[in-house]
């Protein structure tokens, strides 16, 4: 005989309903703050579990984890407390005993954290927040074995949520949709809805929170609206990932040296750019954060292991009132100038120069300095226009070391083809 067990799973809203319902392979789902993506994802989770299959959702944070844990718990709360399922709190495990058929819940910001597991159903939710390679690197091999399923939930990047973002690209979730709208092989499927789609969300509650929310954040957080609007304060919109980004090489000891720093008791921060003497570009290939507590003389024996065997040609950082600092190091062999140009927006339109005019690359596992150059902005005023003062100007500290040393240097204007200066060199770490 066999006992049976009631399931409590709610009933899905229409627009939880339609991503429930979609056999496509991949699914991704843009919604609004409170619109019942998780719940829905719950209950798609339930439903596979009892499929037989082996479940896997993954969120940036313990609160969205908890969040999709209770609405599991719930369903499945009267197997569990007879024991037909087994049901572990610690772990956010529920499976069925000596078999495969599992769901768990867990955290992950990128493929480190997402390691060591398989499913036939891999949920990301809060994609906008995660590295990419949390999908590239170690989600979708997970799936290979049995062929799973892929779902994708997240709710238009603001650049408020950048800044607890893990993503290089901030805007990785949105291309994902777009590409995903294109697909005309059935194998993904796109959805959206906003806050209000939602019956079960308060009208009342939501007029409320939206009194203390900019246009622009409504359009994003409420509306599930994917709006470029909100990335034009962005400051080197010249920098192309796409064609500046290249894999390590290493760098021939005939090219020069050049370090921009920025000092700080509990940040400092350094950049290291080396010159191809051939074509004048540079490129980024250490960066440096090492974080306080250190003394100069510790910070340039760390300078000078990074230099060994490379001609230094110069160093700059800091501002005109940080001369005592940099007189510091000095002594220790490590002499660094006061930047020729003082101003920030004039060192701000001297990176900018080199980014125009596609002078600058930078390694790939560079990881730190694309996050900040992905995330370097102007503060909008209250109509949304950029301003000239930069957003949350304290936390930028590889590129405030960048736009030190690079206003002393010129930027050149020779065209090359980028895949032949690469060509002879073999992808290795130094």
């Amino acid at each position: 005989m066999t006992d049976s067990y009631q399931i409590h799973m709610r009933t899905p809203h229409t627009k939880q309903q339609e991503f429930i319902d979609s056999t496509a392979k991949r699914k991704i789902i843009r919604a609004g703050r409170r619109s019942g993506k998780t719940v829905g994802i719950a209950i798609l989770a339930g439903q596979e579990f009892l499929k037989g299959r082996r479940v896997l959702y993954a969120a940036p944070t313990i609160e969205q984890v908890e969040a999709f844990w209770y609405e599991v718990k719930m369903t499945f709360a009267e197997p569990t407390a007879r024991k037909a399922l087994y049901k572990n709190e610690t772990e956010h495990v529920i499976e069925r005993i000596n078999t495969q058929n599992r769901l768990k819940a867990k955290t992950a910001w990128n493929a480190d954290t997402l390691r060591g597991d398989y499913a036939d159903l891999l949920i990301l939710d809060e994609w906008q927040l995660m590295a990419e390679d949390t999908w590239d690197v170690v989600g979708a091999p997970m799936l290979m074995d049995n062929d799973g399923d892929a779902v994708f939930i997240y709710t238009p990047p603001s650049l408020h949520s950048s800044g607890v973002s893990k993503a290089r690209d901030p805007l990785h979730a949105p291309k994902m949709f777009r590409k995903a709208e294109l697909d005309e092989t059935g194998r993904w499927e796109t959805f959206h809805f906003a806050s209000s789609e939602n019956p079960h969300i308060s009208v009342d509650a939501l007029t409320e929170i939206t009194h203390d929310m900019s246009q622009l954040s409504y359009r994003q957080e409420i509306l599930a609206e994917d709006i470029d609007e909100s990335w034009k304060g962005l400051i080197y919109k010249a920098f192309d990932s796409t064609v500046q980004v290249l894999p390590r090489f290493v760098i021939p000891d005939n090219w020069l040296v050049y370090v921009g720093h920025d000092f700080g008791g509990a940040n400092p921060a350094a950049i290291f750019f080396a010159k191809d003497i051939t074509t004048s570009d540079l490129y980024a290939f250490h960066e440096y954060l090492p974080g306080g507590g250190r003394t100069p003389k510790q910070h340039i024996d760390s300078f000078k292991d990074i230099t060994r065997g490379y001609h230094v040609m110069k160093r700059v950082g800091g501002s005109h009132q940080e001369e005592e600092v940099r007189l510091s190091y000095s002594p220790h062999g490590w002499p660094i100038k006061e930047p020729l140009i003082r101003h920030v927006l004039p060192q701000i339109e001297k990176v900018q120069a080199f980014h125009e005019r596609g002078r600058i690359f930078v390694f790939e596992d560079m990881f730190r300095y694309l996050f900040e150059k992905a995330n370097y902005s102007w503060k909008l005023d209250p109509q949304g226009q950029p301003t000239d003062e930069i957003q949350d100007k304290a936390k930028w500290h590889l590129m405030d070391a960048e736009r030190y040393i690079l206003s002393d240097l010129i930027p050149v204007d020779i065209v090359h083809e980028t895949s032949s200066r690469i060509q002879s060199f073999i992808p290795m770490a130094r």
